[in-house]
């Protein structure tokens, strides 16, 4: 017959002892490879969908980023300066083409004599 409390008194065998990492270790993986964490939250009221969300989490560093095709922070102005003189400039220049248009087509309504129409 076997032992049973002898058994579980032998300590584990070294090839079993869980690797301690640290926090620093960790994150430092989870940025260099990225991680996602998808998920649905549903509310239903007598089977009748009320609402659905959709979350859909992304960490990873900005390089990972980057390397996976996500760079939206370049170009929300919320978030970026030069996106947001990007968007100053573009506002700008429809602006001034609006404005040459309508003062080309008040050029046009002057007539020959450069008087307004009456």
């Amino acid at each position: 017959m076997t032992d049973v409390s002898a058994w579980h008194s032998d300590p584990a065998p070294p090839d079993c002892v869980p690797a301690t990492t640290n926090l620093a270790d960790l994150l430092e993986r989870i940025l260099d490879k990225g991680i996602v964490i998808a998920g649905d939250i549903k509310i239903d009221l007598l089977d009748i969908e009320l609402l659905t969300i959709r979350l859909r989490l992304f960490i990873a560093s900005v390089d990972t980023a980057r390397r996976a095709g996500i760079d939206w922070w370049e170009t929300d102005p919320a978030l970026s300066s030069r996106a947001a003189h990007d968007v100053l400039a573009e506002e700008n220049e429809r602006l001034r083409a609006r404005l040459d248009a309508l003062e080309g087509a008040g050029a046009g309504a002057l007539g020959a004599s450069g008087e307004e129409p009456r």
